[in-house]
């Protein structure tokens, strides 16, 4: 079933007993109209509107709001433009945003009895034909006799006409035939009165459930009717100004299945119609724009000029282009065209009348050209004016209506300003145009550098088409079914497949080691599947001890070679690096199968090395922290001492090259005999070696190892030596053993 929503059909009540001729107690003043006044005139009294006025105004304002966004003359000339057909059923499927502007509004006077001033039908649907109408009724008659008026006339009156079929409804039933049940019927009915109480409040409510149910049985039995499926009651107590009000406010409650109500109590005179221009957002589901720093000449002072404000009412859809592009710095609001959703900061309350609602601001700027088309609009939107008889408004009405357009721009405390939309006419209409914040189509596609990672370029690009490719949605042609009997799901299938393969995938080159690996390409491309085969297990091990044969042969790996001070890093911490992220990645999918667990049983077992493997990566570690010491302590040395200084290094240097090549010929010497340890000896007064000395090392400490190194190949060290203190050892200890006497090192000895 179609839903005909309840802004489909709209019936005004209004009540036209003599109460309703009271003044309202709200004064205008009457030389407010004229702009210049003779001295010594005297001004007119102030007049008070009265209730039916007032109440009158509201309503007029309401259908006037409704008939400049949704006009009737504007919209599909038949419904069948508007509907498809699906199947043999041939369902009716009319757009929402269609059946929106299909709007109807009946208006009826009660009082002795109902008066009925237009009907449904489109040639009656203007303000002409309804103020034309009202003018015919008059004002209320004060000396009628007020027990015969009563508004529970118009209320019936109202149900009745609800029964009855529009144009729009009449074409789907014609066209549905049989299924002319599908089409269903919905309304609001509006009532300005002046209500006694709370208690005559509940007995109108209880006044219409009865009249729907007793219409519906009506309906039900005839051909040109049709049954109300939902009613919207909306009471609006108005009173006079300086009183208390006799009747309480209630929000929206459901009275029955098919009627919900909702009561307002209105002061009459300027707050009647804020009231009634707040519901006409909420029935149409409006929005409001405010054009702020509108540039107007004054009219006493020609050469000056003064801001004023003008506020729109258009459909809520011109802002969500505005929603979209500001949405990390909206906060959640409460107001009903905007409910549940996050609102531009730019979206101000403004307090009109009494009337407290919500309106995104926008600043008037001045267009360089008035060509509208060269502009990328993205959607049209008719627009009316909330004050419509205010100068401000008749103003800018008057500058669009002759060919000129205005852009707004959002106000913003810092940054360049952005154009976001634009007032122009078309046709004698004004339109709000909404124009696009973001990159056109038409133009160059951005940088990768100026993406969400910042100036990023190493991103992986290639591999991210790649990674789109397979997981491209395709139709399914037939349907599946799993081993416990339940269809197969597509789309659940590609959630599952997308989260796989989405969780380790590094965006960028440089954060990543595998992924640029050509060797780790079949693993990586197994490892995400759901499950695993015999010969994909084997494809993933092969993979792993390739890469154990390339660390074994020491290879390169795809990482800079540049670090944070010029160097790169060691060639172990790289495979340490990459074994690490190749476990992060076998991990990730580790609990889709048994199989996937073998994978890493086998990458595991790898990484752990035999201890003789072990100690040579430690042994050749150390080397090459040695080396790097004493590439650091040789350029640390700055040369700034005499020249006599520098003769004796060098000097030193070239005395250390010759007992080098000594030892080395009376080493390879077959007289030698053949030391009793290849390991250099290490005496007691010996340097520590650089890598055991924190901080920089002296050259002089440099050149005394390399000295001790060389005498310690030649021969082996005394014993005493290599207890003694000082490098000095004590002879004759066993003198001083034998005759208690104290042994000195001149070999001279005192007795005790």
């Amino acid at each position: 079933m179609k839903l005909f929503s309840e802004a489909h059909k709209t019936v005004f009540v209004v009540d036209h007993c003599p109460y309703m001729a009271e003044s309202c107690r709200q004064t205008v003043e009457f030389d407010m109209f004229t702009k210049n006044r003779a001295p010594g005139i005297i001004p007119l009294a102030p007049i008070a509107k009265s209730l039916w006025t007032c109440a009158v105004e509201s309503a007029m304002e309401y259908c006037r709001i409704m008939y400049d966004i949704f006009p009737a003359r504007k919209l599909p000339a038949t419904l069948s433009s508007m509907m498809s057909t699906s199947g043999d059923q041939r369902l009716l499927t009319v757009a929402p945003k269609q059946l929106m502007g299909a709007t109807r509004v009946n208006f009826i006077v009660s009082d002795s009895r109902a008066h009925t001033l237009n009907s449904w039908g489109q040639e009656e649907q203007n303000l002409q034909e309804l103020m034309a109408a009202l003018a015919a009724v008059g004002p209320p008659n004060p000396r009628m006799d007020p027990e015969c008026c009563s508004v529970l006339h118009g209320l019936v009156e109202a149900v009745e006409v609800l029964c009855k079929c529009t144009d729009y409804q009449h074409e789907a039933r014609t066209t549905l035939m049989e299924n002319a049940d599908r089409v269903s019927n919905r309304g609001r009915i509006i009532c300005i009165t002046n209500a006694k109480s709370d208690s005559h409040v509940r007995m109108l409510e209880d006044c219409v459930q009865e009249t729907i149910h007793e219409h519906n049985k009506l309906a039900a039995s005839s051909d040109n009717l049709m049954q109300i499926q939902h009613c919207e009651l909306v009471l609006i107590h108005t009173y006079t100004v300086g009183e208390d009000s006799l009747v309480s406010d209630r929000p929206k409650k459901d009275i029955s299945l098919v009627l919900t109500s909702e009561v307002h109590s209105v002061r009459a005179g300027r707050q009647l119609p804020a009231k009634l221009t707040t519901l006409v957002q909420q029935h149409f589901d409006l929005a409001s724009t405010t054009i702020t720093n509108i540039p107007m000449k004054e009219e006493q002072h020609a050469n000056t000029s003064a801001n004023y404000d003008v506020e729109l009412l258009h459909q809520k859809d011109a802002h969500t282009e505005l929603l979209r592009s500001e949405g990390k710095n909206m906060t959640p609001i409460t107001c009903d065209h905007f409910k549940g959703k996050k609102v531009d900061p730019h979206l101000s309350n403004s307090n009109r009348d009494g009337a407290v609602k919500d309106t995104v601001t926008l600043k008037w700027c001045t267009p360089r050209t008035n060509n509208i088309e060269l502009h990328y609009c993205t959607g049209a939107y008719r627009i009316s004016p909330v004050d419509v008889n205010s100068r401000p408004s008749s103003c800018l009405t008057n500058f669009l209506l002759n060919g000129r357009s205005v852009l707004l721009e959002q106000p913003r405390k810092s940054g360049s300003k952005v154009i976001s939309h634009m007032l122009c006419s078309h046709g004698g209409e004004i339109f709000l145009h909404v124009l696009s914040s973001v990159r056109s189509i038409l133009e160059e596609p951005p940088s990768i550098s100026e993406g969400c990672g910042g100036r990023v370029t190493d991103y992986r690009i290639t591999d991210f088409g790649e990674f789109m490719r397979e997981n491209r949605l395709a139709p399914v042609h037939e349907t599946r079914y799993l081993m416990d009997g339940s269809m197969e799901m597509p789309l659940e299938k590609a959630k599952s497949q997308l989260e796989r393969h989405t969780r380790y995938w590094p965006m960028i080159i440089s954060q990543t080691t595998i992924f640029n690996m050509q060797a780790v390409v079949p693993l990586a491309s197994l490892i995400v599947k759901e499950n695993l085969t015999d010969d994909d297990v084997l494809n993933c091990q092969k993979a792993i001890y390739n890469l154990v044969d390339m660390e074994r042969k020491n290879d390169h790996l795809p990482i800079s070679t540049v670090g944070p001070r010029g160097k790169g890093s060691k060639r172990d911490e790289q495979y340490r690096i990459m074994w690490n992220e190749l476990e992060t990645l076998v991990r990730a999918h580790l609990n889709n199968s048994e199989k996937h667990q073998r994978v890493l049983e086998c990458l595991l077992a790898c990484r752990s090395k035999p201890p003789e493997e072990e100690e040579r990566k430690k042994s050749r570690r150390k080397r090459e922290d040695k080396e790097d010491k004493s590439e650091k302590t040789v350029k640390e040395y700055e040369p700034d001492k005499s020249w006599q200084d520098s003769e004796r290094q060098k000097g030193a240097l070239e005395r250390e090259k010759d007992e080098v090549a000594e030892a080395e010929v009376i080493k390879d010497s077959p007289d030698s005999p053949e030391p009793l340890n290849k390991k250099p000896r290490v005496s007691v007064g010996e340097t520590h070696p650089p890598e055991k000395v924190k901080g920089p090392v002296s050259l002089l400490t440099l050149w005394t190892n390399r000295i001790n190194t060389a005498n310690s190949r030649k021969h082996q060290e005394f014993a005493g030596r290599l207890s003694s203190i000082n490098n000095k050892a004590e002879l004759y200890q066993h003198l001083k053993e034998e005759n208690g006497m104290d042994t000195h090192e001149n070999g001279k000895a005192s007795r005790q």
